[in-house]
């Protein structure tokens, strides 16, 4: 007898999870809350999926996945934009809590994304902790914007909040730091990826929260993880201009001030991206070029447990 491999798609809102199986058309509605999620739980090892796949939601669906992952289920987020392309192209247009969960379903069932490893919760906590620091981050600029602008009357309450929000943005990054170097592992992969010039602390953070997958994957896969591959636009006869797109935005962003600094103090780097622009290379294209390379390098030295190497690189 040869078994059915079953497929679960999962939309996460507020309130309630819609699911649905495939091949079957079974699919119900549970409330998104602990009782919800630990009903699901126990339902889906009942079922034993193949793949149960969700989309990434703002944060709204940690707790489902922590509980589904926890309970040993094959359970992966992916990204919003790719599962929506995916629907268009198989002509599903309209858009309801009911048809992304089937849509959901589908994708896995003819993606089957591969599995990557989830974050335990020392992970989830320090990635709350980087999303706290941009939301200071945002307000604390906006505020200094103000300041520029303000009449002298509210000046003073504007240099309060802006010492108050510093003294919260100093409070996180201990709270980074100390979250970090509870762990021995991740305080090994921190002082690995230090060695690096041009990789600080956020960034090493932020590759270590938001990219687990770092130092598993080869160079390709990781660079088209994170979104720094460049892809190809032909069709036919025409060789269209190749680009990055898709990916990471999280980690593309700090990556991307890890290699302007590397331009300038790391010498593998710099050097790199001075024959890119002797040849020609516009600036930015350049500049994402040495993004990937500092990539390529940082995953191998994760992957063979090495610090930073100039010759090598």
């Amino acid at each position: 007898m040869v078994e059915t491999s079953i497929f679960v798609g999962i939309d996460v809102s507020e309130a309630t999870l819609e699911i649905a199986c495939r091949p079957s058309a079974e699919g119900w509605q549970a409330p998104n809350d602990e009782a919800g999620i630990s009903a699901l739980t126990e339902r889906l090892q009942s079922l034993g999926p193949t793949l149960v796949v969700l989309e990434a939601t703002g944060g709204i669906e940690l707790a489902v996945v922590a509980q589904l992952g926890v309970a040993g289920l094959p359970v992966v987020v992916v990204n919003p934009r790719q599962v929506r392309d995916f629907a268009r192209a198989t002509g599903r247009l309209a858009k309801t809590d009911r048809i992304d969960a089937q849509i959901l379903a589908q994708f896995a069932e003819a993606v089957r994304p591969a599995l990557r490893p989830l974050p335990d919760p020392a992970a989830q906590e320090l990635s709350a902790l980087l999303t706290r620091r941009r939301q200071v981050l945002d307000m604390l600029t906006a505020e200094r914007n103000r300041l520029r602008r303000a009449l002298k009357r509210v000046q003073p309450s504007l240099h309060e909040h802006i010492a108050w929000l510093e003294r919260q943005l100093d409070d996180l990054d201990h709270d980074l730091a100390e979250l970090i170097h509870s762990s021995p592992l991740w305080r090994e992969k921190e002082d690995l990826l230090r060695t690096a010039p041009g990789v600080g602390p956020v960034v090493a953070s932020t590759l270590i929260a938001t990219l687990p997958e770092l130092g598993s994957l080869n160079r390709k896969e990781i660079a088209a993880l994170v979104g720094v591959a460049p892809l190809n636009r032909d069709s036919g006869t025409l060789r269209g201009r190749r680009t990055v797109w898709g990916g990471r935005s999280q980690v593309r962003a700090v990556l991307y001030m890890a290699a302007l600094a590397s331009t300038r103090f790391n010498l593998a780097i710099k050097s790199f991206y001075q024959r890119l622009l002797a040849a020609g290379k516009p600036k930015k294209v350049a500049l994402v070029a040495c993004m990937r390379k500092l990539l390529t390098i940082l995953n191998a030295m994760l992957a063979h447990n090495a610090s930073w190497a100039p010759t090598d690189a």
